[in-house]
Formats: structure tokens, sequence, C-alpha cells
């Protein structure tokens, strides 16, 4: 398995002028960071700082316990497509005292990943319910943290996921995987552009 921990990086080409931006969201702990590591050809930019336990009282670290070190700004990893075009990665925080972020973040992106940990399922709801007032094109990912797993007419159940929203599921560990995961959200995107009546109208901030 090719892993975030794999420092095979390329450097950017000075005749790149044309960036894209996705946004890869989701509850505390789901993932993101991890995905964005996995996948940037760059050493990543990241804001992650070590929990102490006054963040307890703040955090729900229920399904989480493991964790010890969290993103209080964002992500940011690049991906080079071609010797024009540039593809710019952000992940966005996931606890809810980060979420006045969020907006920004949506500003002026391509689309979004909605990262997705079963275990905590409800953690989902803000970034559907956010992207889907923006207006942003996006795709479900469930991360597979090896626990229970669920049909996907469940996750699609639980989320309340429009039928033409993309689900798949990914390891947010492996390069391969998260760049399918973003192969899908790009062939999503040119799937509704390629149809006026469903091309998305992003909400100006």
């Amino acid at each position: 398995m090719d892993s975030a921990t794999s420092d095979t990086r390329t450097p950017l080409g000075a005749s790149a002028d044309n960036g894209l931006k996705i946004v890869v969201v989701g509850g505390f702990g789901a993932g993101k960071t991890t995905m964005v590591r996995s996948v940037s050809e760059i050493r990543p930019l990241n804001t992650e700082e070590t929990m102490t336990q006054a963040g307890e009282a703040v955090d729900d670290l229920s399904g989480v316990h493991g964790k010890t070190s969290t993103t209080v700004a964002f992500d940011f990893g690049r991906i080079t497509l071609d010797s024009h075009n540039v593809l710019y990665l952000f992940g966005a925080p996931g606890q809810e005292r980060f979420w006045f972020l969020w907006d920004r973040l949506f500003s002026g992106t391509l689309g979004a990943v909605v990262l997705v940990d079963t275990r905590r399922i409800d953690d989902s709801w803000y970034a559907i319910d956010r992207l889907e007032k923006h207006g942003t094109p996006f795709i479900v990912a469930c991360n597979d943290f090896g626990g229970p797993t669920f049909a996907p007419e469940q996750v699609r159940e639980a989320l309340d996921l429009d039928p033409h929203v993309p689900l798949v599921t990914c390891d947010a560990r492996s390069r391969e995987s998260s760049k399918l995961v973003l192969i899908t959200l790009v062939e999503h995107i040119q799937t509704l552009y390629a149809d006026p009546a469903r091309a998305p109208r992003q909400e100006l901030v």
C-alpha cells in the first residue's frame, strides 16, 4: 500500500499558471489531514497542534480516543496535473468551533470531498448542508477505519444523500485510494457541467 509516509515529491514547474481548488471536509478525526498528506506531491502545509486536556471539554472525542493532534486552521497540498494546471488541496478543520472558516475555504472551490467516519456519521451533516447551500459540487467518501462496515444504501439513508451524489469507500492513508477519490470528484463535476440543468450555481461569499 502507498502510504502517507511516502516522501516522493515533485517540484512545481515554472510554467504552471492555472490553479484549481478542492476542499476536503468532514467531521473531527475523519482523516482529512491524512488524505491531504497521502496524495500531495509536496510536503503538505498543516496546522496541527497537540491536543490537551482542556480540549476534551470542547471537542467530542467519542470514537477517536487515540487522536493526539488536531487541525486548527487548514491543511494544504498540491498535485500537478500537467505543465499548466495545478490542483490545490485544502483540508478544513473538523471541530465545530472552527466551522466559521469553511465558508471562506469554499470560495472559488471546484468541488469538495466529504470524508465520513461511519463511527460518527452525524458529524458529516454540517459539511453536506454547507456545501449544498453554497452550490458546491461534492462527493462522499467513507474512510475505512477497520470498524463495522455498512452497505452503501445504509450510508445514503443515514446522510439523506441525493441519489446523484457519488458515494465511495477509501483508505485515506493510501495515495492510490485518495487519488481515486479525487478522480471520482472530477468526473462528477464533469458530468454536472455537461448538463446545464444540473450545473451548480455557487453562492457568492
